[in-house]
């Protein structure tokens, strides 16, 4: 169920910071580990420890989701627990750390980053959500990520811990992102993917699926990683790049 792997050979020297502390990579609604395994080789490139954990997600709403297959993930990888976990997250996979960290299950996360996030829920969800037949086939946490009030990521309040949001504005689905107020990324509106309480926040011109694939995307969620901010001018997102030659 784990794909967890230490720094490669031949990769960069470790920071400080990524010596003593773990990132945990999850994917997104019905995809799997290998989504993320790009960004897990650059993260090990850049010389930090990580475990990329493979869930079901189709299957049970996002309370048990989180509860009963992500956090004993988490705990078998890394038993005893470090000082500090932090965390990348493609799209489901943010508001499974939300929904960990309201339910007092997360008390030593550190920094989090987030891929595509719809922190205040996806209009994508709201349109299943009128469909009968889409009720009846849908997956129990889909039905959860609508823009409602009551839904779960509006829910589970701010965001208290140290966050950053990387979001696309490209969409390879015109007729689903017609659906969708405003700029998006094919599944989640830019707007959407806000939190109240994040540090920092960046819309990449990519798309919802492969914005996990992107050199820069992987380069930002270093620096964020490191420093707890995005890189502001090209120099800085260099010395971040895993792939950048030094």
């Amino acid at each position: 169920m784990l794909l967890a792997g230490l720094a490669s050979a031949g990769a960069a020297e470790p920071d400080d910071a990524a010596s003593t502390e773990r990132v945990v990579l999850l994917h997104g609604l019905g995809r799997q580990a290998g989504s993320m395994s790009r960004m897990a080789a650059g993260l090990e490139r850049a010389g930090f420890e990580v475990c990329n954990i493979d869930y079901a997600s189709l299957d049970l709403p996002i309370a048990k989701i989180a509860s009963e297959r992500v956090l004993p993930a988490i705990e078998r990888c890394f038993s005893p627990s470090p000082v500090r976990i932090h965390f990348v997250t493609h799209s489901l996979g943010g508001i499974l750390v939300r929904q960990l960290v309201a339910n007092g299950d997360l008390p030593n996360v550190g920094r989090v980053v987030m891929l595509g996030p719809p922190n205040q829920g996806s209009e994508l969800a709201d349109v299943l959500g009128r469909l009968h037949l889409a009720q009846d086939l849908r997956p129990p946490a889909a039905g959860q990520l609508t823009t409602a009030a009551d839904s779960v990521p509006n829910q589970l309040g701010p965001a208290t811990f140290e966050l950053g949001v990387l979001t696309g504005d490209r969409s390879v689905n015109p007729v689903l992102s017609l659906l969708i107020p405003g700029a998006d990324d094919g599944k989640v509106a830019v707007a959407a993917a806000e939190l109240e309480g994040m540090k920092d926040f960046r819309v990449i011109h990519t798309s919802h699926t492969f914005i996990m694939r992107r050199r820069v995307v992987i380069a930002q969620t270093v620096c964020f990683l490191r420093s707890g901010a995005f890189a502001e001018q090209e120099q800085t997102l260099a010395l971040c790049d895993p792939w950048e030659a030094r």
